[in-house]
């Protein structure tokens, strides 16, 4: 009866008033379906817990609540009678069935619930940044010394992300400009020891890219993560480069995203 009352109190703005005569003419003509009436529910009990967050009522001070409530069903191209003859119905004709619809519109609510939580500490482990280098690499001529090289430890298991924004403009020279990583073991010097990151060349075209990696560690203090963000195929003391990097992060997540 605890759920049956919740759900009631969602809807008791809709429905009050129209219940005299309740068991008149109660039929199962024109009921909403089940399907929607658990995404109409679900909604109206999301509104329900919005409107009175302060930042909510601060952006939309006179929004009432009960025509709020009509446009939701509305929305889903019902009617607010329909809403009450539905409800009504239930409550009256069904009481298990309207029990079993709104445990289902709870289970709704939990995975979003869920949702919310793992992108929350998501984003949280992200806005740790493990990239030890600079924060903005630009190249305008023949520069041989650098290339904007990285060498950091990967120490938790789990998932790093490598994630950049490159800006490789048309009169750059180099041939096949691409980033090159991989992975090894700290002490590897070995070639067989490397595992490289599958790559591909930067678009030429003066417009900012963003290029994402994700590199798996299997324990604690196994892997280093190495490499060049600007490599390429062309003699590096000839070629004239034109290109920036920026937006540079290494984060961690437990488990892939």
């Amino acid at each position: 009866m605890t759920r049956v009352t919740l759900i009631l109190l969602i809807v008791i703005s809709i429905i009050s008033g129209s219940c005299s005569g309740r068991k008149k003419k109660l039929d199962s003509r024109n009921l909403i379906p089940e399907k929607e009436l658990v995404s109409i529910l679900t909604d109206l009990y999301l509104t329900d817990g919005l409107l009175p967050i302060p930042k909510i009522h601060s952006l939309f001070p006179h929004l009432d609540s009960v025509a709020t409530y009509h446009q939701i069903i509305i929305d889903h191209g019902y009617s607010k009678e329909n809403m009450d003859k539905t409800i009504k119905y239930y409550f009256y004709r069904d009481p298990k069935k309207l029990v079993k619809i709104y445990d289902e519109v709870l289970g709704k609510l939990s995975k979003m619930e869920s949702l919310v939580e793992k992108e929350s500490l998501l984003k949280a482990a992200h806005n740790e940044n493990y990239w030890s280098g600079k924060v903005f690499y630009y190249f305008s001529d023949a520069s041989p010394n650098d290339s904007a090289g990285f060498d950091i430890s990967l120490q938790k298991a789990g998932y790093y992300t490598l994630s950049f924004t490159a800006t490789i403009f048309p009169d750059d020279q180099s041939f096949e400009p691409r980033i090159t990583a991989y992975s090894c073991n700290p002490d590897s010097v070995t070639p067989g020891k490397t595992d490289y990151i599958k790559t591909l060349n930067y678009i030429k075209d003066g417009r900012p890219h963003t290029y994402t990696f994700i590199i798996k560690t299997p324990k604690p203090n196994s892997l280093h993560l190495r490499g060049l963000l600007y490599d390429s195929d062309s003699n590096p003391m000839v070629c004239e480069k034109h290109a920036r990097f920026e937006y540079i992060s290494v984060s961690y997540a437990l488990t892939s995203v």
